[in-house]
């Protein structure tokens, strides 16, 4: 069967339209619009691989919109030639693609009463497609549908139950909601359900946003966290090495709170190499002010074994962190035997060959608090973050987001750990090299934020909490079983051979 060419479009231009819900647009309802759209597509074409192409036109507008970015760490950063770099991010969104696709096409051969495919097929399986987006070959989950509720969206409050995939299946089911009312043709029997259903989930949600996961522990303590606004192309020069720690520095001992935070790889020098006096220069720094400092470095514990770290200086003893979740082709090639000198040969990547740090790390006792780190894109994994929790007393993430310039991918990250705070009821240091620094409460909400592309310190009050929101307790198994339900509950409905 040959796809209308309208319909073709209209399923690329809806995928787009998705996009505008997510930050720095926070147009909530434009996903939930899209899916609609989506779904009244599903209802133009009779089987499952028609169904399964208007997912991926909607995919490869969704995708090719929301991660365009990428194209600038790519060429502008890695050397990549445009045109490779621009067929790149085609042939990435391609892949992402194939998740909507797949819900098309199940959906589609499952085969189910209309009302029971957009309130239990789509929900479920758009639900599952994005958990396994999250982990497979190390994960993607960006532009995940909940983030867009985040944080004021009137679905939000579900995630510190059932986390950022609850919300979107919530989305999911809004849309699937929707889309039963428009098709309903004035069934009043219809109508009156559907209208109830959605009002008792956003209330639900609304209600559930008013609760208190997690209380205050202690008194709030000074914090700055430093924006040394380093130019990515000239961040590892040799020549700037000298100014860029002298920056960070003078900085430092501007500032006088208990917590100093530093972005990923703030000190361009691997840890093993940094002066001494340099060291023992910081530390008294934090004697002198009863005062911690944490600073992003690469670390060479061994010859040849690289670590993304970040150490810990001043008045509690030194401790350190080393990234677990590494970004693949940023910092390892998958099959390096194979396929390193292909990836080396298109582009300039320092320190390709990283190793991971151990997963049950423990937070880092500084400034009275336990505080619970996590390095650049690690904050997109929710499951991994809770790991210290309830443990930990506070969040914190430092990144180095000038990967990726003046585009929309250093907001949308931000937007990932304000759900991380909401998630788990911590609040949430962020600093960051060039933007998007920022402070963030236990509801997900900015407290303050730093202007992008300045050197900036941002100053604050960062409060600890502790408990435990359900999301903590539970991780993704809560709504993986809710959609396991959903699927069981879809097998009555199923078309018989």
């Amino acid at each position: 069967m040959k796809i209308p060419a309208q319909i073709e479009l209209l399923a690329a231009l809806s995928g787009a339209l998705a996009v505008a819900g997510f930050a720095p647009y926070g147009f909530w309802l434009a996903p939930i619009l899209s899916l609609v759209i989506l779904m009244l597509l599903w209802r133009h074409v009779h089987t499952p691989m028609a169904a399964a192409e208007v997912g991926f036109l909607w995919g490869m507008g969704f995708f090719v919109g929301g991660v365009s970015w990428i194209e600038i760490s790519l060429h502008d950063y890695g050397g990549m030639p445009r045109l490779l770099a621009v067929l790149a991010i085609v042939l990435f969104s391609a892949v992402l693609a194939l998740f909507p696709a797949a819900v098309g096409f199940i959906t589609q051969r499952l085969h189910p009463q209309p009302k029971t495919r957009w309130l239990l097929a789509v929900p479920a399986l758009w639900t599952l497609m994005e958990w396994l987006r999250s982990w497979i070959l190390t994960g993607f989950p960006w532009l995940s549908m909940g983030y867009a509720q985040t944080p004021n969206g009137p679905l939000a409050g579900i995630a510190p139950v059932l986390g950022v995939f609850g919300v979107s299946f919530a989305c999911v089911l809004l849309a699937g909601l929707i889309t039963a009312l428009v098709t309903a043709k004035r069934d009043a029997h219809s109508l009156g359900p559907l209208v109830l259903g959605a009002l008792i989930l956003i209330s639900t949600s609304t209600v559930l946003r008013q609760v208190n996961w997690t209380q205050p522990v202690g008194e709030p303590i000074t914090v700055s966290l430093l924006q040394g606004n380093i130019p990515q192309d000239q961040k590892f020069q040799e020549t700037m090495r000298g100014l860029t720690l002298q920056r960070y520095v003078t900085m430092l001992k501007q500032s006088y709170s208990r917590l100093v935070v530093m972005p990923e790889s703030a000190f361009p020098l691997i840890r093993q190499k940094l002066p001494e006096a340099l060291v023992e220069d910081i530390i008294h720094y934090g004697y002198d002010h009863r005062s911690d400092v944490l600073i992003g470095m690469f670390s060479e514990p061994e010859s040849g074994q690289y670590y993304n770290s970040v150490y810990s200086f001043g008045h509690s003893p030194s401790q350190v962190y080393q990234k677990v979740h590494l970004v693949p082709f940023g910092e390892f090639i998958p099959m390096g035997d194979l396929l390193k000198p292909a990836v080396n040969a298109l582009l300039s990547i320092p320190l390709d060959s990283q190793q991971r740090g151990n997963p049950t790390q423990e937070p880092l006792r500084v400034a009275g608090q336990q505080v619970a780190l996590n390095i650049c894109y690690e904050d997109a994994f929710g499951e991994e973050v809770i790991h210290s929790l309830p443990r930990a007393t506070l969040l914190a993430n430092v990144t180095n987001d000038a990967w990726f310039g003046d585009s929309i991918g250093p907001e949308q990250h931000l937007q990932m750990a304000q759900t991380r705070s909401l998630e788990t009821g911590r609040q949430m240091l962020r600093a960051t090299n060039t933007g998007v620094t920022a402070l963030i409460d236990e509801k997900g909400r900015i407290i303050n934020r730093a202007p992008r592309n300045e050197v900036f310190t941002l100053d604050g009050l960062a409060q600890g909490y502790a408990g435990a929101t359900p999301y903590v307790i539970m991780g993704n198994y809560g709504i993986l079983t809710l959609c396991f339900l959903a699927l069981v509950a879809l097998i009555p409905f199923s078309r018989k051979k």
